[in-house]
């Protein structure tokens, strides 16, 4: 028996729906511990680009179950959507994607209400993807949302009906009037429903008990990244959950004392999509090269993320809070041609010198101090070996490794599962 986390370093986007992928043959079981359809975990295999946004990574592997957990917040139209994609693939989905019951539903009122929050802060938005994911949190801890569970009763609708309401009444309170149709959107809303009762429903935290009785592994999925935690991240310019190994814990119901890795995984530079601080930012020519070369646009919003140099301290950060244990370092492919590269080793700080994430890095606050390094003009894509890799960026992952205090184990070198070195 193990259990094992996979987790994001950054602002998200690292690559860890590859990486799932790539791993899930050693693991009988896949679980999602947080987030919603906000995430998209894409895949590269055959040709073929997948983008999961709730479903867990490991759908496309014959032998895993694939849990949903507590953690998570589930849009049924979203979802069924979703499922809509896998049907050419011909999957048996009753017997390998299980559905925590006490996962929070997202109505179609908590999009409205999350489109009205932001509409009404103009300049001062927080960059949300208007998937009514903060909103279905805010239910949930003031003790008013729905649950999965919740479907299984007899007086469903009216339970709907009663939130909805009073969504309606919270949507009229702001200063941003939105247009919309709810008659059209919950018709919509009820036909997912349906589906959604097709799979099977599970006490999660049970289930994953005997399966830990029974000698199964486990990998735990997260969504996001660590800098984007509710509580560690960039607050307020933050996803609204525990995207850290803590999440794990509480959207599964599994004991800290039984996790045994944690992977985490960065990308060779730095990505942000939306608003919130970005100390190495890159708003000239590299910034663009890395966008361009890295296809760096959501792959749920489309939205061209923000990019930069590697930020060393907030990964040393995120791997200290998350107690990672081996490292995956994603499109090192991307840095290819660069002359010089550079990386940020501390900041300024307010004219100190410091080597740790301080309470705010906002940029009137904050200047990176940079190590340079020689780049590489070797194509990465086609290796296979360590040893194949150019010295240049050999010295990069060692430089980075003595920084960081973490082995790298797995370089990605382009976007299918096969473009994978193991170390």
């Amino acid at each position: 028996m193990t259990i094992d986390l996979l987790l994001g370093l950054q602002w998200g986007d690292e690559g860890k729906g590859k990486i799932v992928d790539v791993l899930t043959s050693k693991y009988d079981i896949i679980a999602r511990f947080q987030g919603g359809p906000n995430a998209g975990h894409t895949l590269e295999f055959d040709g073929i680009k997948h983008v999961l946004r709730t479903i867990p990574s490991g759908i496309f592997h014959k032998n895993s179950i694939n849990i949903i957990g507590n953690g998570v917040v589930i849009d049924p139209v979203v979802f069924k959507s979703e499922l809509e994609g896998l049907a050419s693939f011909q999957m048996d989905l009753k017997s390998k994607l299980l559905i925590s019951r006490k996962a929070h539903l997202i109505l179609p009122t908590h999009r409205l209400l999350d489109a009205a929050s932001e509409a009404s802060k103009g300049k001062a938005k927080i960059g949300s993807t208007l998937k009514g994911i903060g909103p279905t949190y805010m239910d949930k801890t003031g003790r008013n949302g729905l649950r999965v569970g919740d479907i299984e009763r007899d007086d469903f609708k009216e339970r709907y009906r009663s939130l909805a309401d009073k969504h309606e009444a919270m949507i009229a309170f702001y200063d941003a009037k939105i247009e919309y149709n709810l008659k059209e959107l919950e018709h919509e809303f009820f036909e997912a429903i349906e589906t959604l009762k097709s799979l099977p429903f599970i006490d999660s935290e049970e289930y994953l008990a005997q399966a830990q009785k029974q000698g199964k592994s486990i990998l735990c999925e997260g969504a996001q990244g660590s800098l984007l935690d509710v509580d560690f991240g960039t607050y307020p310019f933050v996803t609204s959950s525990n995207t850290t190994a803590a999440g794990a814990c509480t959207g599964l119901g599994i004991a800290p004392n039984k996790i045994k890795e944690v992977f985490g995984i960065f990308k060779a530079y730095t990505t942000r999509v939306g608003s919130g601080p970005f100390p190495t930012e890159d708003f000239g020519t590299d910034g663009d090269v890395m966008a361009q070369v890295g296809n760096e646009f959501g792959s749920v919003t489309g939205r061209k993320r923000r990019c930069g140099w590697l930020d060393l301290v907030a990964l040393k950060y995120a791997i200290q809070i998350n107690g990672v244990t081996q490292l995956m370092m994603m499109k090192g492919d991307v840095l290819t041609g660069f002359k010089t590269l550079k990386v940020c080793v501390a900041y300024d700080y307010q004219g100190e010198t410091i080597h740790h994430l301080p309470y705010s890095i906002d940029d009137t606050l904050v200047t990176p101090i940079y190590k340079e390094f020689e780049g590489w003009h070797v194509d990465l894509t086609g290796l296979t070996t360590f040893e194949a890799l150019p010295k240049s960026l050999k010295e990069y992952i060692a430089f980075i490794e003595e920084f960081v205090e973490v082995p790298i184990k797995i370089l990605s070198v382009g976007p299918n599962r096969t473009q994978t070195i193991l170390r």
